[in-house]
Parts: C-alpha cells; sequence; structure tokens
C-alpha cells in the first residue's frame, strides 16, 4: 500500500469500516509510515476532537488514537488465526477425502 492508499483509507479506519487484509495493510503502512502516522493523528484529533468539544467531555486522543490502533491489530491477529484455522481444516477435509479414496480403491 503506498501513502495515497493509506491517506484514503484514513477515514474509513476511523469509522472501523476497514476489516481483513485492507485493515492489515493499512496498520502495516502506518506504522512504517510517519508521515501517514501524523496523517492519521491530525485526522483523529480533528474528528475526534471537534466531536468531544461539541459534547463538553474531558478526553485524551493521543491515548484513544493509541487504543485504536492496538484494537485493529488484536483484530488483525484474530482474523489472521481464523484464516489459518480455515486452512488446517481444509487440509484435514482433503486429507480425509485421500485416504478414504485409498481404502475404497483397495477393496
Amino acid at each position: 500500500m503506498d501513502c495515497k492508499d493509506a491517506e484514503k483509507k484514513i477515514p474509513y479506519f476511523l469509522r472501523d469500516e476497514l476489516d481483513g487484509n485492507r485493515l492489515e495493510e493499512f496498520v502495516e503502512h502506518i506504522e512504517n509510515c510517519s508521515e501517514c502516522r501524523e496523517e492519521l493523528s491530525i485526522q483523529f484529533l480533528v474528528s475526534e476532537g471537534l466531536e468531544r468539544l461539541e459534547g463538553g467531555s474531558n478526553f485524551n486522543l493521543q491515548r484513544e488514537l493509541l487504543t485504536k490502533m492496538e484494537s485493529a491489530q488484536r483484530r488483525i491477529n484474530i482474523h489472521r488465526t481464523l484464516w489459518y484455522v480455515l486452512i488446517c481444516l481444509e487440509a484435514a477435509v482433503v486429507s480425509a477425502i485421500i485416504i478414504s479414496l485409498c481404502i475404497l480403491l483397495r477393496m
């Protein structure tokens, strides 16, 4: 993912609308690109800050952005785990079919 793609995806990330591979690519890019990380911080501060100011509540936006990034990383890890489990299950099914065919052909 390049910077242009990452910047386009920032609003989707902030609304929790990225998932799976798109979320993983976005987070990986943000973690490795200081310019995009800064743009994410700015957009988060503006969007959340304005909302909070209107509500009159106290807030720590830097901490909230960090929490949002950590949450995204947990979702990525869950997605990866589920993907690996799916691959293992598919391999087990294919193995069972092959074994069954071998047994049937020997009879």
